[in-house]
């Protein structure tokens, strides 16, 4: 089933599609480590599981791998990550083809990061919106979604980046999935501009739980999120107690699903960092709010 269908089914019995993230093993370790996740995950009954690609598409091909398997052993819609930094049209056609074979669906069409620890490599394509458009001309009926930067992209201005979105939206992207934020009202004043730009397609919020203060520091230098002076605290107070700063950042994760919903955000995406317990608590305290 194409997830802008899950959408429009969702949003005729008033309901948020729920949605989790997760990501391949490296290369150092078995694929079937990433098995047991899926396993527990499944239970949740979300509406679809995204699986990313990798730097550089490092992890290109376990993509395709766990995507099927999400797809075809669980019954459970995959989103597969498609990066094109670097790539070539040919490997971009590989990975559409073994997609196709293995019945997946949706993409999500992505641009990528920069490699920062080396010269980065000339490819066939400079942006998503450029994926888009190259896998729309394939005409292999895929569904296809965005990222959105509810803070706007650090590498241009707030207003070149919500033409780039709206390019994107008029190229083929069907729906949109946001980057990380901690600051709800950064989102819905964001989701105030892009009505004004006629940009009607499903916006799904992406919700990390801040558990691991070494890891998410990092995160948050990649993806240029502000910390609110709400979340600061939170760091600040409990940055050197392993344990209760995993409880409040499961507590924090949980207030702005709540309060997503509440508004009536289209979508909940909650990157799971692989994490089965955090998860677990989430959906525990969310269950009725999703329902």
């Amino acid at each position: 089933m194409k997830i802008k269908d899950i959408y429009m089914q969702k949003k005729e019995s008033k309901k948020p599609v729920f949605s989790f993230e997760i990501f391949p093993p490296n290369s150092k370790h078995p694929i079937d480590t990433i098995y047991n996740t899926i396993d527990e995950l499944s239970k949740f009954n979300p509406d679809f599981i995204s699986v990313t690609y990798g730097a550089g598409g490092s992890t290109r091909g376990r993509t395709v791998e766990i995507a099927s398997r999400i797809k075809n052993k669980y019954n459970i819609e995959s989103l597969a990550h498609l990066t094109c930094i670097e790539a070539k049209k040919n490997e971009i056609d590989d990975i559409l083809y073994k997609l196709k074979e293995n019945n997946i669906e949706n993409i999500l069409a992505l641009r990528g990061d920069h490699p920062i620890d080396r010269e980065p490599i000339k490819g066939d394509f400079n942006y998503a919106s450029d994926l888009i458009t190259y896998i729309k001309n394939k005409n292999m009926d895929f569904s296809l979604g965005g990222a959105y930067y509810p803070e706007g992209h650090f590498e241009t201005n707030d207003l070149m980046d919500l033409f780039n979105l709206k390019r994107k939206v008029d190229l083929g992207a069907e729906f949109l999935i946001s980057q990380i934020f901690l600051d709800n009202e950064i989102l819905y004043r964001f989701k105030e501009k892009t009505d004004k730009l006629g940009i009607n397609v499903p916006f799904a919020a992406g919700i990390i739980p801040v558990t691991n203060a070494k890891q998410m520091k990092r995160i948050f230098s990649l993806s240029h999120c502000s910390i609110s002076p709400k979340f600061k605290r939170i760091l600040d107070k409990y940055e050197h107690n392993p344990e209760a700063l995993k409880e409040a950042g499961i507590a924090y994760a949980t207030e702005q699903i709540i309060d997503l919903v509440a508004w009536g955000i289209d979508g909940i995406h909650l990157y799971t960092m692989n994490k089965i317990d955090t998860t677990r608590k989430i959906v525990k305290d969310i269950e009725y709010i999703i329902k």
